[in-house]
């Protein structure tokens, strides 16, 4: 409805008011008993009302239809702004229309053929302009349609920790030590002849020898939103990582624990004999012949060598004085699995590297002389009360574990000395 409309409409219904109020008043005059007068005046009255009705909501449409044609006119103002700051065209409506149509039809095309939009330009799929049209890089203009694909797994790197469990003796206790009987002094005998006295000999002597397991924990707060929303199972992810850095932690122990709180390692025990390698900073063919030949024969059967991957690496590059290796498993067509001087061996990280009175190479049956003690495996812990009034929840594993020396002379050590 038009502004000249609306302004006739009022006119008329001003006109009609002053008529209907001038009939009422002669009603008035004259009184409400003639029936004719009544109804008369009752239908004027329900007319009065119908067109007031109508003229107020007219009255609204047109309020709203002038706010809305405001904003439009605001929207386009902006964006014609926009587009000059940008440096771009004005088109008409139908022509942004067909132009995002367009953009839609190439975006479709693209993922139809399985490729990323940017390969599908090489392999003839579109074209440069083709692809330029389709402004993925603006969100506004298409790039809301092709989302990164969004991968449910987390990337975690390789931890490498000393894998002594393969090697050594293992048992479990329900107790919180174990305590093991061990001979301290051999028994002796002597020559006799047939009718000579017969004293006392050497007696075997016995000793105890007690093996602890210790307690090791980790502890990870995670927010109660982070585990009611993430799409990961934050829960199990924690689990597979304390798992996986128990064994870190026990591993060095087993080598290198200094026995307060913690395993004893076979590298700090101070019983366990060495050998030389008969050369101040590096290790020789000579010298791990030589500590191969120091371990008691009795042990050499389930002998293993241990040692990290920098010092295997100069192993396999020692050459004898024809510039040939010594070792060279994987390498020629007779080669055996890889050993050194017929024996197997276990990598282990947290052994020494080569230098100068250095440790780097242990040699002996770790079945006889080395024992782990298993308490607890892994026990896992979720604590939603001790840090609840700051919304987070305790996600806690322990582990008992203990580990030693149990028969120092089965097991000996490389020491990088010239004597």
């Amino acid at each position: 409805m038009t502004e000249e409309q609306i302004r006739e409409m009022n006119e008329t219904f001003v006109a009609f008011k002053a008529s209907n109020d001038s009939l009422q008043a002669e009603v008035k005059k004259y009184g409400t008993s003639n029936g004719e007068y009544k109804e008369h005046v009752e239908k004027l009255n329900t007319a009065l009302e119908g067109m007031e009705e109508k003229i107020t909501a007219e009255a609204a449409a047109r309020e709203a239809a002038e706010t809305g044609a405001t904003e439009l006119k605001d929207r386009i103002n902006e964006l014609e702004a926009k587009l000059e700051r940008k440096g771009g065209q004005i088109v008409s409506g139908d022509e942004a229309v067909a132009e995002l149509a367009e953009r839609k039809s190439l975006f479709f095309k693209a993922l139809k053929s399985g490729v990323d939009p940017e390969q599908a330009v090489g392999m003839g799929i579109l074209t440069a302009e083709q692809f330029k049209s389709m402004t993925l890089a603006d969100n506004e203009t298409g790039g809301y349609l092709a989302p990164a694909e969004y991968v449910a797994e987390i990337l975690t790197t390789v931890t490498e920790w000393s894998q002594i469990r393969g090697i050594a003796r293992l048992r479990t206790t329900s107790r919180t030590a174990v305590q093991v009987p061990k001979k301290t002094q051999s028994a002796a005998a002597a020559w006799v002849s047939e009718i000579d006295t017969r004293t006392e000999t050497q007696n075997p002597k016995w000793g105890l020898d007690t093996l602890v397991a210790h307690e090791m924990y980790a502890l990870a707060k995670v927010s109660k939103q982070d585990l009611e929303d993430t799409i990961f199972d934050i829960e199990g992810f924690l689990r597979e990582e304390f798992a996986e850095q128990f064994g870190v932690t026990e591993g060095t122990a087993f080598v290198v624990g200094n026995a307060d709180g913690q395993p004893e390692g076979f590298m700090t025990n101070t019983e366990i004999g060495n050998v030389v390698s008969e050369d101040a900073t590096l290790i020789t063919g000579d010298g791990l012949i030589n500590l191969y030949y120091e371990l008691k024969e009795a042990y050499l059967a389930n002998s293993q060598w241990v040692l990290n991957r920098a010092t295997l690496k100069e192993i396999r590059k020692l050459k004898d004085g024809n510039n040939q290796y010594l070792w060279a498993p994987g390498i020629k067509s007779d080669a055996r699995p890889a050993s050194i001087l017929d024996r197997p061996y276990t990598t282990a990280p947290d052994m020494p590297d080569i230098g100068a009175g250095l440790y780097p190479v242990a040699f002996g049956d770790f079945r006889r002389g080395y024992t782990i003690l298993d308490r607890v495996a892994m026990e896992l812990m979720r604590d939603p009360f001790s840090s609840k009034s700051t919304g987070m929840v305790e996600i806690s594993a322990r582990r008992r574990v203990g580990g030693k020396v149990m028969i120092p002379e089965a097991l000996k050590k490389l020491k990088i000395s010239a004597s």
